[in-house]
């Protein structure tokens, strides 16, 4: 176990040399990809201009949702890019799988470590200046149960994330390409977690609490959080599901992953 997490370590120290070897393209990158997706932000604010609420809920405890996911999803895109459905499947067609397996070393730890996006890093900061702009609007009552269940869901969102790209990416042994389903679970999903779940229909709320638990990961822990009432009746444990969620779909998704290896067959190029 020591032994993969150094070897972990140093192609993941080997991914950042390479990537900061062009310093300028790195800045440009990390500052564009922040950038862009700071629009989202601007976009959210004009329209609460025109609307006081979106359901009963106010542009801080919306930011507080979407600053929460971007700094998870932006974390979890760097850690799992390895992972990524559409590099992994591209990888398994040109044959470089194939060299992973002649390897001494494990297969999950040469996969995260075959690549770490580091410029993601632009993501995360992203998030994280918006999750503060959403705490200086509005008010939290902080007790010591919140501070430390934070970081727990914040872990949580990012063994789910990371658990859709390993299944997406075991997918491709058989299709080769990468599914559109998979990024609509994980680029969509994380746009549709940004927002307030009981806006949505009932189909996908009842999609998204009992087929792919995502309602559990930001929606409810926010309405702990946040001391909001729920607007059906939920059990009391439901806020606390969300290290289950996370952790649960991770667990899936390398049993998953072990089982694709167990009847991988080679593309022969």
């Amino acid at each position: 176990m020591r032994s993969a997490f150094v070897i972990y370590l140093r192609l993941i120290a080997a991914n950042i040399r390479a990537q900061l070897g062009y310093p300028v393209s790195f800045l440009l990158e990390a500052t564009g990809t922040g950038l862009i997706l700071s629009m989202w932000f601007i976009s959210l604010v004009l329209i609460f201009q025109r609307f006081e609420h979106i359901a009963g809920w106010t542009l801080g405890e919306v930011a507080f949702l979407y600053g929460l996911i971007e700094m998870a999803f932006g974390t979890m895109d760097m850690i799992f890019s390895g992972f990524d459905p559409h590099f992994f499947g591209s990888n398994v067609r040109r044959g470089g799988f194939d060299k992973l397996l002649l390897r001494p070393e494990g297969l999950t730890v040469q996969v995260l470590g075959s690549s770490f996006v580091f410029r993601r890093l632009g993501r995360i900061i992203q998030g994280v200046v918006i999750f503060i702009i959403a705490l200086s609007m509005i008010e939290v009552s902080w007790t010591p149960a919140k501070i430390l269940y934070l970081p727990v869901v914040f872990i949580s969102l990012i063994c789910f994330f990371g658990g859709l790209f390993i299944i997406g990416s075991t997918i491709t042994f058989w299709t080769v390409e990468s599914i559109e389903v998979i990024n609509i679970l994980t680029y969509g999903g994380s746009e549709m977690m940004s927002y307030p779940m009981h806006i949505y229909q009932d189909w996908m709320r009842r999609f998204f609490t009992f087929i792919v638990p995502a309602i559990f990961l930001n929606y409810y822990p926010a309405l702990y959080f946040l001391d909001k009432p729920a607007l059906q009746a939920l059990p009391s444990f439901a806020p606390f599901l969300s290290p289950m969620a996370g952790f649960g779909v991770l667990l899936l998704a390398l049993r998953f992953w072990r089982f694709g290896i167990r009847h991988y067959q080679s593309t022969g190029t």
